[in-house]
């Protein structure tokens, strides 16, 4: 036999190598029918410090204690609630990055709240003003997204009244509803300049009140149409239908908040299924973080796990 010149056998190893490494980089797989696909990055996983908490009586955990029990569970991020935070102090803000980072874990959104919805122009600039000062402290967080509402008309005082009215409630008397609308546009307009200046995303969120629809959700950040307002899902706020209503507001998503519901759910449960919601949203080639929102009644120490594997085995 004879023998291969040096030169040919380095050309033909290089481009092998090179063959394989382009194999490799683009994670091409086969499927049983023999066709080729590239595979995809599974979408991080977080964990809201709501998760921990629920609003429940002598269960306000530390955020401190949220970031460890995250880290020992296997989450990727938190996703930190503004109100459960102790102090506002930048000291506290620095402690909890650092604490964050030891950890492993991102601190990848700030769920807010505020409300726009107000026929008082001051009552609105109170708002504008407390939202300019959250997306301040998501800065010096180092957190990319802040959670937002538009607020509500408020003409049903108890929340459990709100939830078991599905989330509908009347318009005050003497507005329209493009006169929320309005409100609510000309509010959170002012407030990109800042969200621009600091980096910070503000995701809008399908909460109630003017968003509680993803007609609504859309009329207003179509209306703005601005890179620092997207919107941010949260899979357990449509209450009817969900699947096409969150395939409608996908295309336009940076951030998924995920509702489990293990116990019975707080106001109401909903049997979601997140296999087709994963498919909703790789359709639409969200890469984002999908945070965990558990809202039910057992214990977070078994019904969080179970909730992490249900959404990694969903989004993986």
């Amino acid at each position: 036999m004879k023998s291969i010149k040096r030169r040919t056998f380095l050309t033909r190893s290089i481009a092998a190598t090179a063959a394989l490494g382009l194999t490799s980089c683009s994670s091409v797989t086969q499927t049983s029918a023999g066709e080729r696909t590239k595979s995809r990055r599974p979408n991080p996983i977080a964990v809201s410090t709501y998760s921990f908490w629920r609003f429940k009586d002598n269960l306000k955990l530390p955020i401190e204690t949220c970031i460890d029990e995250a880290a020992r569970m296997g989450f990727d991020g938190v996703d930190l609630l503004l109100i459960q935070m102790e102090s506002e102090d930048n000291s506290y803000l620095q402690k909890l990055k650092r604490h964050a980072l030891i950890n492993g874990l991102d601190l990848c959104c700030m769920s807010t709240h505020q409300g726009y919805v107000y026929p008082d122009k001051d009552k609105r600039q109170q708002n504008i003003d407390l939202t300019l000062k959250q997306i301040e402290i998501a800065y010096k967080l180092g957190v990319p997204i802040v959670r937002i509402n538009t607020g509500r008309w408020r003409t049903t005082k108890s929340f459990d009244d709100l939830m078991a009215n599905r989330g509908i409630e009347p318009i005050l008397p003497g507005y329209t509803e493009d006169d929320g609308f309005k409100w609510v546009i000309d509010s959170i307009e002012k407030c990109l300049p800042k969200a621009k200046e600091c980096g910070v995303i503000l995701g809008l969120e399908n909460h109630w009140g003017l968003a509680r629809t993803a007609e609504g959700l859309l009329r207003i950040v179509d209306a703005i149409n601005s890179p620092w307002l997207q919107v941010l899902l949260d899979t357990g706020n449509f209450l009817e239908d969900p699947y096409d209503k969150l395939d409608k507001c996908a295309p336009q998503a940076v951030f998924m908040q995920a509702k489990t519901y293990y116990g019975g759910g707080l106001w109401y449960t909903l049997d979601l299924d997140y296999p087709r919601i994963a498919r909703i949203m790789r359709k639409h080639n969200y890469k984002g973080y999908v945070s965990l929102e558990f809202e039910g009644n057992e214990d977070y120490k078994t019904a969080i796990p179970k909730s992490l594997a249900r959404l990694r085995n969903a989004f993986s």
